[in-house]
C-alpha cells in the first residue's frame, strides 16, 4: 500500500495530464482551477469536456481517446456518476494514473470507478485535489489538505 504523499508524488510526476470536467463558464468551478494551476506550472494539460471547442482559451477535447498522442494521468472532476465511463476510458487507454477530485465543494469519487480501476493496475487516489501537493500545491491548498486529512475526505494510503 501506497502513501498518499507518494502516490501524490508520482502522480505529479506525469507531464501530460487531462483534467475531465472543466466548464466552459469558469468561474472558480474546481476543474477548471486544477486545469489552469497545472497549465501554469508548466504541465502538457488537456481539457476533457464533450459540449466544449475550448476551455480556458485552450481546444477541448470530447474524450481522452481523441487527445493527440494521449495522456499519463487524469484528473477526474466530473460528478461521479460520470466516473465509470472515464475509469473505463482510462483502462482502454493504458493510463496508469488517475486522481478522483475530492474537495470542500463536491466530490468526483465513485467506489465502483476506483474497484474497476485497480482491477485494471491504475493508480487511483480517491480524493484530495493534485493541488494540495508539490509541486502544484499553494497555501490554501495546503491548509485544506490538513484539514481535509484528518476528516478523512483526502485518504491517507492509496491502493
Amino acid at each position: 500500500m501506497q502513501t498518499m504523499k507518494d502516490a501524490a508524488t508520482d502522480f505529479l510526476a506525469t507531464k501530460r495530464v487531462a483534467v475531465t470536467g472543466v466548464s466552459r463558464t469558469a468561474k472558480d468551478h474546481g476543474s477548471n482551477v486544477v486545469y489552469q494551476r497545472l497549465r501554469d506550472r508548466g504541465y502538457d494539460v488537456f481539457a476533457v469536456n464533450p459540449n466544449a471547442e475550448t476551455v480556458e482559451g485552450d481546444r477541448a477535447y470530447p474524450t481522452l481517446a481523441s487527445i493527440p498522442g494521449g495522456v499519463e494521468s487524469v484528473v477526474i472532476g466530473t460528478r461521479p456518476e460520470t466516473a465509470d465511463v472515464t475509469m473505463a476510458e482510462c483502462a482502454e487507454l493504458g493510463i496508469s494514473h488517475v486522481w478522483m477530485h475530492h474537495s470542500i465543494g463536491g466530490s468526483s469519487v465513485s467506489a465502483t470507478a476506483v474497484e474497476l480501476g485497480r482491477a485494471n493496475g491504475i493508480t487511483v487516489i480517491a480524493g484530495g485535489c493534485p493541488l494540495m501537493f508539490d509541486p502544484a500545491a499553494d497555501l490554501g491548498h495546503k491548509c485544506m489538505r490538513a484539514v481535509l486529512t484528518a476528516t478523512g475526505v483526502v485518504p491517507r494510503h492509496v491502493g
